[in-house]
């Protein structure tokens, strides 16, 4: 689904898509790595020589760090996704803050996203001193188990345009749909001549 504009208007200093002339999707995938979902996301990737963002959850790289290491390996960027994958409004702004920060320890990037896209405007201003935050103008609801792939990929098709930033989940929950969706998308993307962006 496309987001509508009202956020981006409010909220213009966030990263919602890319100005460009050029038939460009900056792809991402949020709340990795896992074992069980990301080498096969990796692997679909390889297949059709994209490259994309991974906007990694602290406690999985702790968990999964050779993983982490062969995202960047394979030649894809990652940013911060905080943590504990924790919702702004009910933190501090010193709690969320040093949230964010705690994944920056093994996270070396400037990209931060925040989950569930939720953050307060005073956690939004503490963080964008360090951090580059990136939103997204097309999220995919893959990991949504009502919504078939049939479904996620037609959105993504309607929504499409010059510069999204399109979301994916490299999740337990996203499992089904994005290996199913994503190899369907990148055929799509190509055969309309578009080609991948990198934050």
């Amino acid at each position: 689904m496309q987001l509508s504009r009202l956020p981006s208007l409010f909220f213009p200093s966030l990263t919602w898509r890319v100005k460009t002339h050029s038939k460009l999707i900056y792809l991402t995938f949020d709340d990795g790595p896992v074992p069980q979902v990301t080498p096969q996301v990796l692997d679909i990737l390889d297949t059709f020589g994209w490259k994309a963002t991974f906007f990694c959850v602290g406690e999985n790289v702790a968990k999964h760090p050779d993983l982490y290491r062969e995202v960047l390996a394979r030649g894809h960027r990652t940013g911060n996704h905080s943590y504990n994958h924790i919702r702004g409004f009910r933190y501090t702004t010193d709690e969320y803050v040093q949230n964010v920060k705690k994944a920056s320890e093994m996270i070396q990037s400037k990209l931060f996203r925040p989950p569930h896209g939720r953050m307060t405007f005073a956690q939004m201003k503490a963080l964008r001193k360090e951090y580059d935050i990136v939103m997204w103008d097309v999220i995919t609801y893959d990991y949504d188990q009502k919504r078939s792939p049939e479904r996620i990929l037609k959105t993504i098709k309607r929504n499409l345009r010059k510069g999204s930033v399109v979301v994916f989940h490299d999740s337990l929950k996203a499992k089904e749909n994005v290996l199913e969706v994503l190899p369907k998308a990148l055929e799509f993307w190509e055969s309309e001549g578009y080609d991948c962006g990198l934050l």
